[in-house]
């Protein structure tokens, strides 16, 4: 077996045995021990979230981006800061259950601030109304993080300030990302915010389940708060 492909291999085995993780303390052991190979394993993965968001993000945001405040949330070692970074933001803070993965986030330099705390499990620990920018990237799926927490996304943005999110849109998540749509959409009918571009992405990062080949296919959401 060539190196690239053992290497995939062993991806493929870590991604499974998070999905087989189930409870929140199981989760938080998992990512905390995944941390120091997280980022060389999702490039083995060709994890394309964190650019997709970042340059979709870029393309919508007119205002100053070295002042603009952006809220990471689930934000683990910082790719997404990373990304966003390369368009010009500038001030960070990232949120993540994983104090190992905010270990790493913090030896990036990235990030002025960083929280450790179990999404889902209560509110953001966020100014509300504060945040020019609020992204969420890998974590909105089946098994990760519940729908309801796009509301606090919403409640964090500053009036006028815009939130990215992304999922996955393999067989596994679905219903997930049908019931997510559902909610985005609800929320718009309340008046939150409005929808600026949803960007369905084929070639969104390797397959890794069984019953999938190639790649599978993801969706990047950007909503402007009203």
């Amino acid at each position: 077996m060539a190196a690239g492909s053992e290497a995939f291999e062993h991806v493929k085995k870590t991604i499974v045995s998070a999905h087989e993780s189930t409870l929140p303390g199981e989760k938080l052991t998992f990512y905390n021990s995944w941390a120091e190979r997280y980022d060389l394993d999702v490039a083995v993965l060709d994890y394309r979230a964190p650019s997709l968001a970042a340059n979709i993000m870029s393309s919508h945001f007119s205002s100053d981006r070295e002042a603009a405040i952006v809220l990471d949330v689930a934000c683990g070692t910082g790719l997404v800061a990373r990304q966003m970074k390369s368009h010009g933001f500038r001030h960070f803070v990232g949120i993540d259950g994983s104090e190992a993965m905010l270990t790493i986030a913090r030896e990036s330099g990235l990030y002025q601030d960083l929280k450790q705390c179990m999404l889902g499990e209560g509110p953001l620990p966020a100014e509300k109304d504060w945040f020019d920018v609020v992204v969420i990237v890998g974590a909105l799926s089946i098994g990760q993080v519940s729908v309801g927490v796009v509301r606090e996304l919403c409640k964090s943005t500053k009036p006028g300030g815009h939130v990215c999110m992304t999922t996955r849109n393999n067989r596994a998540n679905v219903e997930y990302k049908a019931s997510l749509e559902r909610e985005l959409k609800q929320m718009e009918d309340e008046g939150l915010w409005t929808c600026l571009e949803v960007a369905e992405v084929e070639e969104w990062e390797r397959a890794v389940s069984e019953d999938e080949d190639g790649y599978i296919s993801g969706a990047v959401y950007l909503y402007k708060k009203l």
